[in-house]
């Protein structure tokens, strides 16, 4: 398991980044295909029957958040959530740090996640949040941002673990992008399994006649019509 994974990570250096960051500069979503083989993705899900390995559940109903169930990792983070989240935050680092040029914030991220982490866990955001998300058929999750303290990386992973048409119909990946002075735009990103998603989690930078404005993002997953759907959430800031 721990070859397999060192392998997985590696894999990563040979992506093409700057089609990902010039994707994520035009429509604040990039995506990553068969970022984790099948064998992995089915080897995600059975983790999340394993509640020694999270820290908390949250039943989306209770909370007014949609339908569907989250459970929260706890540290240490399983090998391949855990290499993940280190391995792809270098490569996302400069995009953010371009981000928040063109946005005109002094906000600056260090090159690698072990360094940022200090920083979270410093201004006591010491909670983990990867997680592991799990619908049914008429679940569904509303629209959202992922904000959990001060520090906050601007840009988050979501990895589909399911088969769309074998294991579920319906539950697509939604963005909406509201614009200033403008009707909100929606998107749907369409995913296999094993497919990441990497999209922005509040704001991003557009390119207007007038120069940078900001463009406010959120997410959410569409209503499932049959089947189950899990996905792997990989946030890089720890939560309060």
């Amino acid at each position: 398991m721990a070859d397999s994974v060192e392998n997985d990570v590696s894999r990563l250096q040979t992506l093409d980044w700057q089609r990902i960051s010039d994707e994520l500069g035009a429509q604040g979503h990039a995506i990553i295909p068969n970022l984790v083989p099948a064998t992995q993705c089915s080897a995600l899900v059975d983790l999340y029957a394993a509640s020694e390995l999270f820290r908390s559940r949250v039943v989306m109903s209770r909370h007014g958040f949609g339908r569907g169930e989250y459970q929260y990792f706890k540290y240490p983070l399983p090998a391949l959530v855990g290499s993940l989240r280190r391995a792809l935050y270098p490569h996302l680092a400069p995009i953010a740090n371009r981000w928040n040029d063109l946005l005109s914030s002094d906000v600056r991220f260090p090159d690698e996640h072990d360094e940022f982490i200090a920083r979270c866990h410093a201004a006591g955001q010491l909670r983990p949040t990867p997680l592991l998300l799990q619908y049914q058929a008429d679940d569904y999750n509303c629209l959202h941002q992922d904000l959990y303290g001060e520090h906050v990386f601007p840009l988050q992973v979501a990895v589909l673990l399911s088969q769309p048409g074998r294991d579920f119909t319906g539950g697509e990946f939604v963005l909406t992008e509201q614009r200033p002075r403008m009707q909100s735009r929606a998107e749907v990103v369409p995913l296999a399994q094993g497919d990441a998603v990497v999209f922005a989690v509040h704001q991003r930078p557009v390119q207007g006649t007038r120069g940078i404005y900001r463009v406010n993002m959120r997410h959410g997953v569409s209503r499932l019509r049959s089947g189950h759907r899990h996905t792997l959430g990989v946030i890089f800031h720890d939560a309060t």
